[in-house]
């Protein structure tokens, strides 16, 4: 005899309850993203509207008589030429730092360093500024004199050597101080979170721990380094008083970076130049904001782009 069995039904889905509490966090969250994207839009909005006298004006009524080609180069060269130093001078140190404090120091000694670091971000830009003006600058004249006799056939240290140490290279060394907390804290992260069955792993097979580290953590955490130095490269970028209090102004674009003839950034410019500015000319300075302000979109936008084709790379894995 058979026995046919009654065809099971589906469990019927079960609804989802959503308490009080987690709607208004959700419509909370939601509201906070759209106003994020609104002043975005606004800002930009401001800035095109307040920058299309600038774009469609002659050579002639651009300040300086010069057309506003050749008078936002020279300080895009500037901006990007200060926080290319600063992000290499910074990076090798905050990979460094953040490896020690994660995986070589001991703890007392890892919260301590750690607090020291995650400090100077709190020192404000103008403290920085003063500090690399009459002590930082001071110090490196010799180094430029010693690049300018060593390495004078680069166009980078072709010279001739400032004798107040009011460079670029100042600049970009100061810029690499204040964004090495940012770097570092990332890495730090990073470095924590990789994953201890491949860290054990690579330990059991015999390796030692740089070994360990160079197989397991720096894979791992290769991508959270370039988001945080992408980060760290656009707080380089908008850098402005530590810059105008060192340079104080600038000369035609240049790659000479132990000249005083260094060029100032887009940042530092405004700021110098705004207070005097009339008519035309702060809407030259505002179109070099809105130059600014698509690098730094586009920098960040990278970041995130690396981040996420990381995520997703290792989740394909």
């Amino acid at each position: 005899m058979t026995v046919t069995k009654a065809p099971t039904e589906p469990p019927a889905q079960q609804r989802t309850i959503r308490r009080p509490g987690d709607r208004i966090f959700a419509g909370a969250a939601r509201g906070s993203g759209i106003f994020i994207l609104l002043v975005l839009a606004g800002v930009a909005a401001f800035l095109i509207s307040e920058a299309i006298p600038a774009f469609t004006a002659s050579s002639e009524e651009i300040p300086g008589g010069e057309g506003l080609g050749d008078y936002v180069w020279p300080l895009i060269a500037g901006t990007l030429l200060g926080a290319v130093i600063a992000l290499l001078v910074a990076t090798p140190l905050a990979v460094g730092i953040a490896l020690y404090v994660t995986y070589y120091a001991p703890r007392r000694i890892a919260t301590a360093l750690g607090y020291v670091i995650d400090l100077l971000a709190a020192i404000p830009s103008v403290v920085y500024g003063f500090w690399g003006l009459a002590v930082l600058a001071k110090q490196l004249v010799p180094f430029h004199e010693w690049l300018d006799d060593t390495l004078g056939f680069i166009p980078f240290f072709a010279g001739p050597a400032s004798t107040t140490g009011r460079t670029m290279l100042t600049v970009g060394l100061v810029l690499a101080v204040m964004i090495l907390p940012i770097i570092s804290a990332i890495a730090r992260e990073v470095f924590g979170q990789a994953p201890a069955l491949h860290r054990e792993a690579a330990l059991a097979l015999g390796a030692t721990r740089w070994e360990m580290i160079r197989m397991a953590v720096l894979p791992y955490g290769k991508s959270g380094v370039i988001a945080g130095a992408m980060l760290g490269l656009g707080r380089a970028l908008g850098e402005t008083m530590a810059v105008a209090i060192i340079l104080s102004g600038g000369a035609g674009a240049t790659l000479n970076v132990i000249s005083n003839s260094s060029p100032s950034t887009i940042a530092s410019n405004i700021a110098l130049r705004f207070p005097e500015a009339t008519g035309l000319g702060v809407n030259t300075l505002i179109a070099s904001g809105l130059v600014l302000f698509v690098i730094t979109l586009a920098v960040n936008m990278l970041a995130r782009w690396v981040v996420n084709r990381r995520a997703d790379f290792s989740g394909a894995n």
